[in-house]
């Protein structure tokens, strides 16, 4: 064997499969918990302060604020940030657990997953029930 060839195993995948529906539950957590984190850094977060200081600064920008979030297009996309907030939050309620060893066995850390993927969505439909 020459000193430039490396032996790999056998069955080696040819490609690699990022299709995010092949993930276990808790990898869609960590990916979305991730993306959450990074939507919500870079707009959520310097729009959520942008609308406070024009909505408190007038009655005027109080009011032109209040006629965007009537548009069904701009509802959808706070109900969109929305999700991204409460599955952040779930998801980082979660990795405390895990932090303090709580739930990290295979079957409490998949059900425990699954429970931060489903709170995520019922707090984001009793949201989107309240706004229309």
């Amino acid at each position: 064997m020459s000193p430039h060839t490396v032996s790999s195993p056998k069955n080696r995948p040819k490609y690699y499969d990022l299709n995010l529906l092949n993930l276990p539950t808790p990898g869609l957590v960590s990916i979305f918990h991730r993306i959450t984190g990074v939507a919500m850094f870079l707009f959520l977060i310097p729009l959520a302060l942008f609308i406070l200081q024009t909505t408190l600064s007038s009655e005027a920008g109080f009011a032109s604020w209040k006629g965007y979030f009537a548009h069904p297009l701009v509802k959808l996309i706070v109900v969109g940030f929305v999700w991204s907030f409460m599955h952040h939050l779930f998801a980082g309620v979660r990795y405390l657990l895990l932090d303090l060893h709580i739930g990290i066995a295979k079957v409490p850390a998949q059900n425990s997953a699954r429970v931060v993927l489903v709170a995520g969505l019922v707090a984001t439909a009793v949201f989107a029930a309240r706004i229309w």
